[in-house]
């Protein structure tokens, strides 16, 4: 059909206003597409944190790139003081220049440190750093290689001028635990955590079916909470001055307003991996439980003989002590957490909120702040947060809220997080200051108000019973995966002598933890650069073989019990049940990864 030129016309001019009207129609609901986003937006002009906080909170970097900043305390003049801590836990990487202690203030009032000066010890003077430090009496008292030491302040500086007075000196180092974080009542009672060296007392640490010492006698140097004076120099760390046991690590201490001494405890690992016929693979992530516990002088909190399973609201047996995942024993006896929470998130600080700047309900209660996991792959990591734990007395009020999320960014995992809640601290204004000890971010978080009193937009946090979720894999995606390095995954990766490209691509899943239940990534990285725990497997470095196709597969048939220069051992088989054929597979994996930048290498 044949159409005139002025219906041709009058056609496209009702089609271009039909799409104007369309056009106008849609761009008011483009425009609302993120209504929180715009509402924050307008509320916290200046936030630029990337966090996720309830309706009515606010956040700013406060510093950045100050060093991999562990615990803080604010003075009364608004100066932040941090600790921060070098050496093998991160990768012997090289610190910044100056002190290990860091004093942060913001003069100009705009949320922002714009003075930063160090202090304390230097690489040069043998210092690594540490995680503790606190005020007393006007004065810093910060943990520093084996030593908590003491600095005065003068007046008109936020720096000591003089030496340190030494507090208490010869706290155990090395193992798995060796920092020593504290807190200092109002009293001078000064409570330390002595972390244990091991995971569970094994007589092989971290290794598959290594039954526990019997008696536990690292309990009588580590695994729970000294007590010294505050106010005396050159005492000696000696077994006299245990005050609680049975506590693996407490990193975080809160005193409530009666005076009531709150730690945290980060439980134990790898009861799947060491112990297979007692735990499923999911129980991995789910046992056991992080607790919160109410401090008692001789106190007794199981560990190692005892785990708290969320499950069954008790502590349980562990089965290096002879448990089965059932059997209670002699844990009737010990003392129960006042409150828990998600396997493996890892508490690494605690502050009770004192000030009046939050609404009410933040009042009494604790902020905790969770380093996040590694040790429920192949499932998904959790933690990474900072949550409000409400107290009533000397108990728990209901279930905890996560306050502060979107630290660790797309990916939560120790090998890819951007940053690592790793420490608290309320100012005397009522800001909540939280550190990172990745890149040495600090995160002032304040209440700007609102109707809602801080109520609105919260989030709870899992039960200590929420399943595991699926396991972490590929399969809706490429075969090659979607990681950063996915390019250069089996398909291009190359073969050692004696494998075949089959078994390089079954390697990789059984390395991520899709097949055979030994997550190699939880060490080692997710593409194999390595961790605070593990090795680089990329590096050309070999620890415990020649790193041939068939020294590799040793390495990973027998494991490593005493590592070299690692904390955590290597159970046999990563803690699984392997078959000759996976070993083969994972050992060409691990190969073609370490060859992959030089082929010539041997």
């Amino acid at each position: 059909m044949r159409l005139s030129n002025a219906f041709k016309t009058l056609l496209s001019a009702l089609v271009a206003l039909a799409a104007m009207y369309m056009g106008s129609s849609l761009a008011p609901a483009q425009n609302k597409s993120n209504p929180a986003a715009e509402a924050k937006s307008k509320a916290c002009p200046n936030d630029d944190s990337g966090l996720q906080l309830p309706t009515g909170f606010c956040a700013t970097v406060f510093a950045d790139d100050i060093g991999h900043a562990r615990h803080m305390v604010v003075a009364p003049s608004r100066v932040l003081y941090v600790n921060t801590w070098s050496g093998r836990y991160y990768g012997n990487d090289t610190p910044h220049a100056g002190g290990f202690l860091v004093a942060l203030q913001d003069k100009s009032g705009t949320g922002r440190a714009d003075v930063i000066e160090r202090f304390g010890e230097t690489v040069q003077s043998g210092g690594a750093g540490g995680t503790g430090i606190d005020m007393y009496k006007g004065s810093i008292y910060a943990e520093i290689n084996d030593r908590i030491v003491r600095y005065l302040l003068p007046g008109g500086s936020i720096v000591p001028s003089g030496s340190a007075d030494t507090i208490v000196s010869g706290l155990p180092l090395g193992g798995d635990h060796p920092m020593h974080p504290f807190i200092i009542n109002a009293e001078g009672s000064m409570y330390v955590d002595v972390a244990s060296a091991t995971n569970s007392c094994q007589l092989k640490n971290r290794t598959l079916k290594s039954p526990g010492a019997n008696p536990c006698t690292e309990l009588e140097t580590r695994g729970g909470i000294w007590r010294y004076d505050a106010n005396k120099t050159n005492q000696t760390f000696s077994t006299a001055g245990r005050y609680a046991t049975g506590i693996r690590n407490g990193e975080g201490f809160a005193i409530d307003s009666g005076g009531r001494v709150f730690v945290t405890q980060h439980g134990r690992d790898q009861l799947h991996a060491n112990w297979p016929d007692f735990y499923k693979p999911d129980l991995e992530a789910t046992l056991p439980a992080e607790e919160l516990l109410l401090l008692k002088a001789k106190g007794d909190y199981g560990w190692p003989e005892c785990y708290y399973d969320a499950f069954v609201e008790k502590l349980v047996l562990a089965p290096e002590y002879g448990g089965d995942g059932k059997t209670i024993g002699v844990c009737a006896n010990k003392i129960a957490p006042a409150a828990v929470f998600p396997a493996h998130w890892a508490p690494n600080a605690m502050v009770r909120y004192d000030q009046k700047q939050f609404p009410a309900r933040y009042r009494e209660g604790v902020f905790i702040a969770f380093h996040g996991s590694w040790n429920r792959a192949p499932y998904p990591q959790g933690g990474y947060n900072v949550v409000f734990q409400a107290l009533a007395g000397d108990r728990a009020s209901g279930q905890c809220e996560v306050f502060a999320d979107g630290f660790a960014g797309a990916v939560k995992s120790p090998a890819k997080a951007e940053h690592r809640p790793s420490g608290l601290a309320v100012g005397p204004d009522g800001s909540l200051y939280v550190s990172d000890d990745i890149r040495g971010r600090i995160y002032r978080i304040v209440y700007q108000g609102g109707s809602e009193g801080g109520a609105a937009n919260i989030t709870a946090c899992p039960t200590a019973t929420a399943p595991a979720g699926n396991p972490v894999e590929e399969a809706a995606k490429p075969p090659e995966g979607t990681y950063p390095d996915a390019g250069a995954a089996a398909n291009n990766l190359p073969v050692p002598e004696g494998a075949t490209r089959e078994m390089v691509a079954l390697g990789e899943r059984i390395y991520r933890g899709q097949v055979g239940g030994a997550a190699c990534t939880g060490c080692h990285g997710e593409s194999g650069q390595g961790t605070p725990l593990g090795p680089d497997l990329t590096g050309k470095k070999w620890l415990w073989s020649d790193g041939s196709y068939a020294g590799i597969a040793k390495t990973i048939t027998e494991g490593v019990s005493q590592p070299k220069q690692y904390r955590s051992p290597m159970p046999a088989m990563g803690g699984a049940q392997l078959t000759p054929d996976q070993i083969s597979a994972l050992a060409a994996y691990v190969w073609s990864v370490s060859h992959r930048a030089s082929p010539n290498r041997n």
